[in-house]
């Protein structure tokens, strides 16, 4: 069976350019799109109803909201109106937030794990079209309901899935979330790490990792000229290596590489700045973190995440041609009309 495929999208496109992908990604045979909202750059609600009003079949997800800045009652409801544009095919990815992006704004991550316990509870009872009492530490609902005035009620099929990095939020994943949303920039060994605590948390639910489902975030960069690849990927990574360094870290990054980074790189660093940093990041963090190269070698690539339990890769496509990304992934072979078209 062929191992599903999905693309990335964050907001290196118009929204109706990326309308426009999510189409030809639904033609190609992808089975999902999922919208970033990881910086504040594009809010990702908006984008998801585009991408569900011009498509018929392809699930759109988020990937991923947090659960700090909308409460409970507000991301069931914005979700319960994706899923009436598109029944049973939207997916709520949420994820706990990083640092600094998260104090900057005035939000305090206190205790992530039981916070996001209370959101992922609190949401789902909602979205089960449950009256909902919830009094925690970070949740306080009171006979709270999808008040629904003309339309008919309903459970509404929207499955949550939990973007976790570290191995505690991890297990916490497997124990409450019907997925799980793994992150890019992480090596294919961080994968086989990341197994062993979702198992640990699913067996708290009486259940398996096998009953999660597991796709992942993977950063594409593909072109013929392999070098022009990796060069494209650098400039991300190294963005990254400095703005989140803790996904770098539980990759297996080294700490020195990740402090050197660190004293070049502000936040939010300039393009100045991403290019002078990216010298100091050699050829092979780059592909330890990323499927970067040929279209072979992308593939290759991928193939070892899917072989660390990745269920379906997203893959985020770096460089101007996202066609030929999903064309080198695709499922389904191209016709002649959209080769052309």
């Amino acid at each position: 069976m062929h191992t599903p495929v999905a693309v990335y999208l964050q907001d290196a496109h118009p929204i109706r350019e990326a309308m426009v992908i999510a189409q030809y990604a639904e033609q190609r045979g992808f089975a999902a799109v999922w919208q970033a909202e990881s910086r504040l750059v594009r809010e990702a609600t908006v984008p998801m109803a585009s991408y569900l009003a011009v498509t018929e079949r392809i699930t759109v997800g988020s990937g991923v909201v947090n659960n700090w800045t909308r409460n409970p009652a507000l991301l069931a409801s914005t979700f319960a109106t994706l899923d009436d544009l598109g029944p049973g095919r939207v997916i709520l990815g949420i994820g706990a937030w990083w640092d600094p992006l998260a104090r900057k704004v005035g939000i305090q991550r206190r205790r992530p794990l039981q916070a996001m316990r209370e959101t992922v509870e609190a949401v789902r009872a909602l979205l089960n079209d449950e009256t909902v009492t919830y009094h925690g530490e970070f949740v306080h609902l009171d006979g709270v309901e999808l008040d629904y005035v003309h339309q008919e009620r309903r459970p509404k099929d929207v499955p949550i899935y939990i973007g976790a990095t570290g191995m505690k939020m991890m297990e916490l994943t497997g124990e409450i979330a019907d997925g799980v949303v793994l992150n890019y920039l992480v090596s294919p060994a961080y994968n086989r790490t990341a197994m062993e605590h979702l198992q640990i948390g699913a067996e708290r639910a009486g259940r398996g990792v096998d009953d999660l489902d597991r796709p992942q975030l993977v950063v594409c960069s593909l072109d013929d000229d392999r070098q022009r690849a990796l060069d494209a990927a650098r400039l991300l990574v190294t963005q990254y290596l400095g703005q989140q360094p803790h996904i770098m870290k539980a990759s297996g990054v080294p700490q020195e590489l990740l402090d050197e980074i660190g004293s070049v790189l502000t936040w939010p660093a300039t393009h100045e700045q991403v290019v002078e940093a990216s010298r100091l990041v050699p050829d092979d963090i780059v592909q330890m973190i990323s499927a970067s190269g040929t279209p072979d070698e992308c593939r290759a690539k991928v193939d070892e995440y899917i072989a660390g339990g990745c269920t379906c890769p997203i893959l985020y496509p770096l460089g101007p041609d996202v066609r030929a990304m999903i064309d080198a992934f695709a499922p389904e072979p191209t016709t002649a009309k959209e080769r052309t078209s």
